[in-house]
């Protein structure tokens, strides 16, 4: 089975303007489409910026809103899969906003939908409602894909149940902002590690109101190594997700075999 080029755009855009937000990705998928990348990942909240403020309410758009039909034609366009973050509007839920990426596939088919669980500081808490689906799929060149943004990364027990789900490749669109850099260089590897995942992680970068994102995107093997590794600004890196690979460090590293779930009762229960 062939590997995965995953590409990973480290981009804030311009804040506010989805239209330019729209050609940057555009942009950007045909200079990893010509690479030989099977699907580009860009930011948390990349259509719109992040700190956008009073204008979340504006610019948020439905799943299958106009955004998500111009994502959907730039994927076909190229020819790969194409996975974003953006402010969703509940169609059904006058008010609700969530945190939200989605995944459309190289022909332009939505692969998959999925809602932020766990909201970072009172910004986002103050704009968004937290979704309740933890694992979220799709299946892409042959690797079973997951999608989460950002904040959900850094609770393990989000990870392990991908990785008891049978993701091979999770998708993080994420807006990581300082001091907090030792997510990127030192948590995600070590959950692609310790659940013998890949994690592509695409950061937003430079300051953005009162935020300072990072940058240092990075995809993570499921040896703990980082297989492509941005900088601190604007970029777009590649790295392959190798299914062959993925199954000799997993028959390498059986932590998923060797768990004892019997054990784990009072880890989801709240303490006193």
């Amino acid at each position: 089975m062939p590997a995965l080029r995953t590409a990973l755009l480290q981009s804030s855009g311009e804040l506010g303007d989805v239209a330019a937000n729209l050609k940057v990705l555009d942009e950007a998928a045909g200079r990893a489409a010509a690479a030989g990348a099977a699907v580009l990942l860009a930011p948390e909240l990349f259509l719109t910026g992040y700190a956008i403020g009073d204008a979340m309410a504006r610019l948020a758009e439905p799943a299958d809103g106009p955004s998500a039909d111009a994502v959907a034609a730039i994927a076909a366009r190229h020819g790969l899969a194409v996975g974003y973050g953006y402010p969703e509007r509940d169609t059904e839920r006058h008010g609700v906003i969530y945190n939200s990426a989605q995944l459309f596939g190289p022909d332009g088919t939505r692969l998959a939908h999925y809602r932020k669980t766990h909201l970072f500081g009172d910004f986002e808490a103050k704009w968004f409602t937290p979704g309740d689906d933890v694992v979220v799929q799709a299946e892409l060149g042959g690797l079973t894909v997951g999608l989460m943004i950002c904040y959900d990364v850094e609770f393990p027990e989000n990870v392990r149940a991908h990785a008891l789900a049978g993701t091979d490749l999770l998708l993080v669109p994420t807006a990581l902002m300082h001091p907090a850099e030792i997510v990127p260089l030192s948590v995600v590897p070590v959950r692609a590690f310790e659940n013998q995942i890949y994690i592509a992680y695409a950061n937003r970068t430079g300051p953005e109101g009162d935020f300072e994102f990072v940058g240092l995107s990075v995809l993570a093997g499921p040896d703990g190594t980082a297989r492509a590794r941005a900088g601190r600004g604007t970029d777009l890196v590649l790295g392959d997700a190798e299914p062959e690979f993925l199954a000799a460090s997993r028959a390498e590293n059986p932590y998923l075999r060797d768990r004892r779930p019997g054990l784990y009762g009072p880890l989801v229960h709240d303490q006193a």
